[in-house]
């Protein structure tokens, strides 16, 4: 058993003012039936380094379906990861049990009834140590080189120590102790915080082996918060890129949306290039990034850091458009019984990336609205009929991200404004389909013929 360092109240910055009143909420709720309930992951290390996190996420010694008995409005979710999701609204807080590090092909599923019997082995650490290198390698799984180490489900609960060796980087596994308010480190991750290291937990290859997105993960996180990679885990990142293609293509695109929205994402993909891991995802993005690329990544970073969060305007279109784009990959496409040429979309996908059909169709929309938002003297009623189109609210954000035309957005803002919300006049996607359906119509019944 590792002694965690835990740091007190006094000594370090983390407060209950800056956590998400709702997931306090819960917190308490678990430790007033007896729960640990730790803050986790992402929201300590952001917190501490003083940024604002975009989830609050909760692990806990109770079993996802003890916790649903304490939330009417939780959920749970998923088969690889049981978690439970408690619901506020449109905000949802992700509680998980603890769970420990299993080898591969031994992932069992955790009997419903035996919930009551996970107990916490480690549950008021008080003592201060820290954890080595010796200890981190000493809770990686000893598995051999050829066999598959892909984790396909991972519902084996366990103890704190145990979650936190089983997480992937040593920033992602500090837990704050709403009991105590103390911050609880088994893994040196406060250490590698103060020097600005994204270092994995354990032995580099095997946990790439378990899961190559975390090689994404790595060089996308140490971009965003301007970390450095610890050169062990960087040279695993290169002996095991061509892994990555064994990753399922829907978690990848969902990886690549997540970086362009980010803020961050032209460092995340200078990274990407520069350990090659771009070349075996996306082969279609030369490296070195093109300058145009690059131009266009640092245009959507702008807007995006305009906002406190994401905002809705980043929709898949437009992200999907950031790349293709600058990459040529948007080919025209000829309109039936006209000579006009029109920006279209290609069904070629991007390399590994499952591109969703619609959103290239609408990202082709978006392209073909461009240049009717740069005619600012047409008659009201061409004017309107722009604001009725389907794709004019992402149209629109893809003119103030990419059109460097700010009267233009500033014109178009003004219109929708004096409408009223755009919302409200312009139709959804699930009513343009339904007014594409014909209609049938009904059949006049036919009188009888008087005798």
């Amino acid at each position: 058993m590792v002694e965690p360092v835990v740091v007190p109240r006094a000594q370090h910055t983390l407060s209950r003012r800056d956590v998400d009143p709702d997931a306090l909420r819960v917190l308490y709720r678990l430790r007033q039936h007896n729960h640990l309930a730790y803050l986790v992951g992402g929201s300590v290390r952001d917190l501490l380094l003083g940024r604002r996190p975009k989830d609050f996420d909760i692990g806990t010694d109770a079993h996802p379906y003890q916790v649903k008995r304490l939330f009417r409005n939780c959920w749970i979710i998923g088969r690889r990861f049981r978690l439970a999701h408690v619901k506020f609204g449109t905000k949802t807080i992700e509680v998980a049990t603890f769970r420990r590090q299993v080898g591969p092909g031994t992932e069992g599923e955790p009997p419903l009834h035996h919930a009551h019997e996970v107990h916490d082995e480690g549950a008021s650490a008080t003592a201060h140590g820290q954890g080595d290198s010796a200890n981190l390698a000493a809770h990686a799984p000893d598995l051999g080189p050829d066999r598959d180490q892909l984790i396909h489900r991972d519902n084996t609960f366990g103890t704190p120590e145990e979650d936190a060796f089983r997480r992937d980087f040593t920033v992602n596994a500090l837990f704050y102790d709403i009991a105590h308010f103390a911050i609880i480190d088994y893994v040196g991750g406060l250490e590698d915080l103060r020097h600005g290291l994204i270092r994995c937990i354990g032995d580099p290859d095997e946990r790439f082996r378990e899961d190559p997105v975390r090689m994404l993960r790595a060089v996308v996180l140490a971009a965003r918060l301007g970390f450095t990679i610890d050169p062990p885990t960087y040279e695993a990142i290169v002996r095991n890129r061509q892994d990555i293609g064994r990753a399922a293509p829907a978690r990848l695109l969902e990886e690549f949306y997540k970086i362009l929205r980010s803020g961050s994402a032209a460092a995340a993909f200078r990274g990407l290039a520069k350990t090659r891991l771009l070349e075996h995802i996306a082969p279609e993005i030369e490296t070195p990034l093109s300058p145009r690329f690059v131009r266009a990544l640092d245009f959507l970073d702008r807007y995006r850091n305009r906002f406190e969060t994401a905002p809705d305007t980043l929709t898949n279109a437009v992200l999907v458009g950031t790349m293709l784009v600058p990459l040529g990959l948007l080919r025209p496409r000829r309109r039936r019984g006209s000579a006009d040429i029109v920006p279209g979309p290609t069904p070629s996908p991007l390399g590994l990336l499952p591109v969703a059909r619609r959103d290239v169709e609408r990202l082709g929309q978006v392209a073909a609205l461009q240049r009717r938002l740069l005619e600012l003297e047409a008659p009201p009623r061409a004017r309107a009929g722009v604001l009725m189109k389907h794709a004019f609210l992402d149209a629109l954000t893809w003119l103030d991200i990419h059109g460097e035309a700010p009267e233009a957005v500033a014109h178009w803002r003004s219109l929708v404004d004096s409408r009223g919300s755009a919302h409200d006049h312009l139709p959804s996607d699930q009513d343009a389909e339904t007014e594409a359906r014909p209609r049938r119509r009904r059949r006049r019944r036919r009188r009888p013929f008087p005798r």
